[in-house]
């Protein structure tokens, strides 16, 4: 497991300060105007970054980053990704997991016959897409419990009922 998160991604400069628009990936953007450090991650390493956000507005975070004082600070830093220490992130509850533990799991049958291994996760609206890479070429099915009843990060395994996936299930022509 990573010991840091994706959390967003710096969009463009906003107003003449020096403040970034950033899109949140977090689960709450709220968290953004608690956090004080970010990261940046420069080829294998992770860089700190002071960050200062003052506010989140219509799905947004508007952050002062490091040493940022001017729009064109800010542009240099358009499209980078930021990032957490694990340790910082609010921890899942119950059978929830982060996104990213879930990236490289394989999806098992009650066969126990692989069905491939998942890519992404796709969150565009009320149910999260499961993405796999299969023999078939890429599958995507919505995150239901009925089609996937456990998760096992550790394992790196997603159990799977072949006939309520078979019911779902949208492969790539």
């Amino acid at each position: 497991m990573n010991d840091f998160l994706m959390i967003g991604e710096v969009l463009k400069p906003q107003g003449i300060r020096g403040e970034a628009k950033i899109k949140p990936y977090a689960a709450d953007p709220e968290d953004f105007l608690r956090w004080k450090t970010l990261y940046i991650q420069q080829n294998n390493d992770y860089e700190p970054i002071a960050a200062r956000c003052s506010r989140v507005h219509d799905g947004f975070a508007y952050i002062t980053l490091g040493e940022c004082s001017n729009p064109n600070d800010v542009e240099r830093l358009r499209g980078t990704q930021l990032f957490i220490r694990r340790e910082q992130a609010v921890q899942p509850e119950g059978d929830e997991t982060f996104i990213c533990d879930l990236i490289g799991c394989e999806a098992v049958d009650e066969t126990g016959r692989s069905l491939g291994k998942l890519t992404d996760v796709l969150q565009h609206g009320p149910v999260d897409v499961y993405v796999f890479r299969t023999a078939r070429g890429s599958m995507m099915a919505p995150a239901l419990k009925a089609v996937f009843p456990a998760v096992d990060v550790a394992a790196r395994r997603i159990d799977v009922c072949s006939e309520k996936l078979q019911e779902v299930a949208v492969f790539e022509d």
